[in-house]
This record gives C-alpha cells, sequence and structure tokens, in this order.
C-alpha cells in the first residue's frame, strides 16, 4: 500500500503540464470505438481508469494502436461493431467507465457483465440503471452497486428523463444509449453538468440540440472518426492551482488546461475566495474544447459561502476547496454537495475527518460542510483510496506545522500518473513510498 509524505514549503513556482483530461479520454475511446473509420487521440490520459476503458474496448475486438503513452489510433467498426467479450469488463476504479459502459452497451446485441475494484464495487449503480431500464434496457445490480450485468438484444426507445441530480454520467449513458434507440432521446437536468459527451458527439458528427436546461438527440445511424486532441485536466490543475494558492510565495503557471464552462467552477469558487488566477485564452485549432494557460500567484484567501449553482460545475474538484478553506480567513460554507457522499469515497466525512485530524474546525452537515480557517497541524491522514483526497492533504502540508502523511494512496495513479514528480518540479517537499497500512 502506497504512502505520500508531504512537508511545508514556503515558495511554488514554475511553468507546467498537467495529464490529459480523464472525462474526455473515457470519451475519446468509447466513441472512436463506435465510430467508422480511423479517430486518432492525442494527449490521452493513460491513468489506470482510462487504460480500464481501453482495455475493455479491445476485449470487444477494437484494434487499438498506441504511438505513444498519450497517443491512440482506434479503428472503429460503427455502432454494431463490438464483439462478445470472453468475461467480465473490469473497470478498475472508475465510475465514470462503469456508467457510461452501462449506457453503451444496453444497445448491443451480446450480454456484458461490468465489475470494479472494492472501491467501486460500493458505489450506488442503480440511478444510471433505472432510466436504461425506461428505455428498455434489461440491466440488473446487486442491490444497487456492481456489478452491473447488462443482457444484449434489447430495442431500446427513446424517452424523456428528468435528472434528479445533476450528473454528467447519467446524462452521458442515456445519451450513449439513445445513439441505438428508435425516436428521440431527451435529458433534462436540475443545473448544469459537464458537457464533454455532447460535444464529443457533434464532432463525431452525431447532431445534439441543447437548451438551457436539457440536451436531446435523433440517432442518425452513425459516428464518424474524427481528430481528439485532449486537453490537460482542469481537475489535475486545481492542485498546482492550490499550491500556488496557499503558498507564502507563489508564481506558477500551467499551460494547455481545458477550460471548459462546465468545468470551471473551481476556478470560479477560487475567485471568490480572493485567488490572484490570470486566464489566457489559446486557440488549438480544434474547437471541440477550449483551452487556455493559467498563471497563478499566492493569495490571502477568504471565507464564502460557495453559491449552489457552482456546486455541479466543481463536483470533482472539492477536496481541493475544502483544503482553500482550511487556510482562509474566516468560515466557508458549503451546501447542495451531497453527491460528494457517492464519489471514490464519502468526500464529505472523509475530507472533514482528515482536517479535523489536522487541527482544523470543521462542522460536518448531510450536503456539506462549515469549515473555519485556521492553524493546520502535522498528522497521519487516511484517504480511503481517494486519490483526490490524497493530493489535496499532500498540497495542504506546505502550509501545516509539519509534515503530513497519507495513507493507501495507490489511486493517485488513476487520475494524474507523474502527480509526485510534478509537485516537486514546482518546489513542493513530496515523496511516495510503499509502506504498511499504519
Amino acid at each position: 500500500m502506497k504512502q505520500i509524505v508531504s512537508s511545508p514549503v514556503a515558495r511554488v513556482a514554475g511553468t507546467v503540464r498537467v495529464p490529459g483530461d480523464k472525462s474526455i479520454s473515457h470519451r475519446s475511446v468509447m466513441l472512436g470505438s463506435l465510430a467508422s473509420g480511423e479517430t486518432r487521440v492525442h494527449g490521452f490520459l493513460p491513468g489506470e481508469d482510462c487504460l480500464a476503458t481501453l482495455a475493455a474496448m479491445r476485449s470487444m475486438g477494437i484494434e487499438v494502436q498506441r504511438p505513444a503513452a498519450d497517443s491512440l489510433i482506434l479503428r472503429g467498426g460503427g455502432l454494431r461493431g463490438l464483439k462478445r467479450p470472453a468475461g467480465d469488463l473490469d473497470m478498475g476504479n472508475s465510475g465514470t467507465a462503469m456508467r457510461l459502459f452501462a449506457g453503451l452497451l444496453a444497445g448491443q446485441s451480446f450480454d456484458t457483465r461490468l465489475i470494479g475494484d472494492e472501491s467501486l464495487s460500493r458505489r450506488p449503480m442503480e440511478r444510471v440503471a433505472a432510466p436504461l431500464r425506461q428505455m428498455g434496457a434489461d440491466i440488473t445490480t446487486r442491490n444497487g452497486l456492481p456489478p452491473v450485468s447488462v443482457t444484449g438484444g434489447r430495442r431500446l426507445r427513446g424517452i424523456a428523463y428528468r435528472l434528479p441530480v445533476a450528473s454528467a454520467q447519467i446524462k452521458s449513458a442515456i445519451l450513449l444509449a439513445g445513439l441505438f434507440a428508435e425516436g428521440d432521446t431527451e435529458v433534462i437536468e436540475p443545473a448544469v453538468s459537464r458537457d464533454h459527451t455532447e460535444r464529443m458527439l457533434a464532432a463525431f458528427a452525431q447532431p445534439v440540440r441543447r437548451s438551457a436546461n436539457s440536451v436531446s438527440l435523433t440517432p442518425t445511424g452513425g459516428l464518424q472518426a474524427t481528430l481528439v486532441n485532449v486537453p490537460g485536466d482542469l481537475s489535475s490543475a486545481a492542485f498546482p492551482v492550490l499550491a500556488a494558492l496557499i503558498a507564502g510565495n507563489a508564481d506558477v503557471s500551467i499551460d494547455n488546461v481545458g477550460l471548459n464552462p462546465s468545468r470551471t467552477g473551481v476556478l470560479e469558487i477560487f475567485r471568490l475566495m480572493g485567488a490572484n488566477i490570470d486566464i489566457e485564452p489559446l486557440d488549438t485549432g480544434s474547437g471541440m474544447e477550449p483551452v487556455g494557460r493559467l498563471r497563478i500567484r499566492a493569495s490571502a484567501l477568504q471565507g464564502i459561502q460557495v453559491p449552489p449553482a457552482l456546486v455541479p460545475l466543481a463536483i470533482d474538484e472539492f477536496p481541493a476547496v475544502f483544503i482553500a478553506a482550511a487556510m482562509a480567513a474566516g468560515e466557508t460554507v458549503v451546501s447542495g454537495a451531497e453527491e460528494l457522499r457517492h464519489k471514490e469515497s464519502d468526500r464529505i466525512r472523509v475530507m472533514a475527518d482528515g482536517l479535523r485530524a489536522l487541527g482544523i474546525d470543521v462542522e460536518e452537515t448531510a450536503d456539506g460542510a462549515r469549515i473555519r480557517g485556521g492553524t493546520m497541524t502535522g498528522g497521519t491522514i487516511d484517504s480511503h483510496g481517494d486519490h483526490r483526497v490524497a493530493m489535496a492533504f499532500a498540497v495542504a502540508a506546505m502550509r501545516a506545522s509539519g509534515p503530513i502523511r497519507i495513507l493507501d494512496t495507490d489511486n493517485v495513479a488513476t487520475s494524474f500518473p507523474g502527480f509526485v514528480r510534478l509537485a516537486c518540479d514546482i518546489g513542493m517537499d513530496v515523496a511516495e513510498s510503499n509502506g504498511s497500512p499504519r
């Protein structure tokens, strides 16, 4: 079981790039495999989650070449070109992969079963299975949890589905199933969620209609291969951004970061707290996703009440937000974030427990927390196998009174391979080791 030990530092600086966007990498493999022709992907994230998606497609007959670690050539066989795998499809730690595959496989002619690791096997799957059943899919779960079994050969029909919570994963699963359905498929959202699937479907020649709170499609019968340039992952960039904000002295730039408006909630939250962040849009020649450069300098952060509208736009970055709140003057209130309890860990509980163990005053609520900024001590934190929790506390150690040891950090590689190296490149004092659980 790996551990990370991070120690206080006063200054960070430098120009870096973070690995490719995980959400876009997943979708590029899925849509490229369903498209007719040769799809080339540049900037692919070679983390364990995305490699699980790639392995699943290979097991269903998709030919893949990897000219480089972050480059792919996928030879898709069309919507009906997948073949029955020889065994279960192992999604590892990836909830995104499992939920999106449930929609994608609902329209196939063969049976499949989706499994995952111990953490993924505790994550809810009925929230995606239920709407797919309304479309005619035959999907079963184990008391609402993985494994997820999908029976092939079912006739799907388009539906209009109103999401109970803003969720890009559920929305995407329904839209992917809609590619195989008769009639229109529409998803109505209670709030904006990330829109990578809609953007990528359009790039693969499947028109998508969007309004203020809904997205719909009428299947055209096929996808066309395209070129996908994957930008740097803003969720990963949140950690060097946080490091620069809380340092005593900092000037950090991050190049080639994805700036999709449905993902930039974390930057808006940081700016409301007083963050000194400059954003320079870049023209990459690919209209699929907006990209830019960030420059971040040390900032005197203030506690805020996080606007509920920004919560779904920053749902994956809240471990970083919790650390910023712990370093800010005054109180920060997070509400409307109950979805955090259903991530790789119960992130509200795990972050609150960790902050308390380091001397920070935190009041946990059902859908968020009240965090009062203060002086953080060193200590030992159990990340419960959650990669974002682990990275958040590694950054927090910069301002602690002593080193922080973070346990159970193997899964950092699922989303941010090279995290420790990049942290050291900007001046953090971080080391990774194989250690005993305690």
